[in-house]
């Protein structure tokens, strides 16, 4: 218990450190300038277009691996025999 709160005592430390108030306000001035007040939702919305296929290509996948173990399972059983034969001596090849 006592590791777990020393790193997160470290990793707010080493946020902190990195962006203080000013350098954010820094950071959004300059895409500000860079990129133009019309371009900055068309970036977003592509962002968030992005985020939305990644989720959703992430979702087949682990259901494909889930369904995947189920189907193995039914690959191993065999099948019920559906199309008994009788074993009268009227059915004999020859």
């Amino acid at each position: 218990m006592y590791g777990l709160v020393r790193l997160k005592n470290f990793m707010n430390i080493m946020l902190a450190s990195f962006f203080g108030g000013w350098q954010v306000i820094l950071i959004v001035v300059i895409i500000l300038i860079l990129f133009g007040a019309k371009k900055i939702p068309e970036l977003a919305k592509g962002l968030g277009q992005g985020i939305k296929e990644f989720k959703k290509a992430t979702k087949e996948v682990t259901d494909e691996i889930n369904n995947a173990g189920t189907e193995t399972t039914a690959a191993k059983t065999p099948p019920a025999n559906t199309t008994a034969q009788s074993a009268t001596p009227d059915n004999k090849a020859g």
